[in-house]
């Protein structure tokens, strides 16, 4: 059994990809080609805003995003301690510190309740991470944001395709960030991603930073970076995004089985917040023990994963030893992901639970 099965999925869109892959060997564009200028346009369309902007990975998207905001050395930004280390780990490249804000026990993301308490002088921006599939709670932090005229930057990494009281992920803030790597909702064969944002100016601003701060041939205009995307990763991202719907239809079936074969039982499924459709790019259940618990499912044959063991502030290369955080802290302890991808079939969803109940019961 995959965790994530991804050669299932390439085995049913093999032609395609190949077909893309030989238009741009043939065309010789291999950085920025045409198929990432029909990616850009079809992913606007797809998210409703009126950019979108391929770069070279998520954390560029982030970085770029940032970048274009203006922050740097002296700054603050506010953000989640229960994410990958990427969403912080550009804060701090940047010379500003991230202001780590505890999480709703019930979806992991922001507690935008909490947020407020947060803001200070130093404050720049709020990078808000939809974690696990389903939006933060966006419409509060952006207007709370609002209030105190600060930038919302979305973290979309997991959550491409997601909705937010009807409104699709990366399309709800200020600035929309999403990775195309190969086990997000939208994956291609590497690294890739993706920014979103309706305004004009940080649209030029981050064309001009993913291109060496370029405004023209030769031509500087600020300090950038190489976060180009090459046109063979468009091209795949291009053959997925043609199944994408359907993906997420499957997706949803399955956490509709793995939600049935919890019910009754002493394991909750994930909550999706009423307003939120959850694009599912985890099933995080939480257990005591969780380690005793992976070993027995190991034994079984059934592969899990831990998204994240350790808060942000406690990782040695962002260490914030005065801050702790009661619900990051306690989801760091007990979350467990279980296998999850649109081709999961239902005897293998069976198979995961009764080895996750009978590994609980023993431990």
């Amino acid at each position: 059994m995959q965790f994530i099965d991804l050669k299932a999925q390439y085995d049913s869109i093999r032609e395609e990809v190949h077909k893309r892959i030989e238009d741009v060997l043939d065309g010789g564009q291999y950085i920025l080609g045409n198929q990432v200028t029909e990616l850009e346009q079809r992913l606007a369309a797809y998210v409703g805003t009126r950019h979108c902007i391929c770069v070279s990975s998520g954390t560029d998207a982030l970085l770029i995003s940032l970048m274009a905001l203006g922050v740097g050395a002296g700054d603050e930004v506010i953000t989640s301690p229960f994410t990958f280390i990427a969403t912080a780990e550009v804060i701090a490249l940047l010379g500003a510190k991230p202001v780590f804000v505890d999480i709703d026990p019930q979806t992991y993301n922001l507690d935008a309740a909490l947020l407020e308490g947060a803001i200070g002088k130093d404050t720049k921006a709020i990078l808000a991470v939809s974690l696990y599939g389903q939006c933060a709670d966006l419409n509060a932090i952006n207007e709370l944001a609002s209030k105190y005229g600060l930038p919302v930057v979305e973290d979309g990494a997991q959550s491409f395709g997601a909705t937010h009281h009807g409104q699709r992920s990366c399309g709800l803030t200020d600035i929309g960030c999403t990775s195309f790597f190969p086990s997000k909702p939208l994956g291609g064969y590497g690294d890739g991603g993706a920014i979103f944002t309706n305004s004009e100016s940080q649209a030029e601003k981050i064309r001009q930073i993913r291109v060496h701060g370029q405004d023209r041939r030769y031509h500087h205009a600020r300090l950038g970076v190489n976060g180009r995307l090459d046109t063979l990763q468009a091209a795949i991202v291009l053959a997925k995004l043609d199944i994408f719907d359907r993906e997420l239809e499957a997706r949803a079936r399955v956490a509709e089985v793995y939600d049935g074969l919890l019910a009754g039982t002493a394991i909750e499924p994930p909550f999706v917040r009423a307003g939120n459709v959850s694009v599912y790019a985890q099933y995080t259940v939480q257990v005591s023990n969780r380690e005793l618990v992976r070993e027995s499912m190991v034994r079984d044959n059934i592969p899990t994963a831990v998204h994240y063991p350790i808060p942000l502030y406690r990782q040695p290369a962002l260490a914030q030893d005065e801050v702790k955080l009661t619900n990051a802290e306690r989801a760091a302890q007990r979350v467990l992901s279980l296998p999850m991808h649109p081709y999961l079939a239902r005897n293998e969803q069976e198979k995961v639970v009764a080895s996750l109940l009978r590994a609980c019961n023993d431990h």
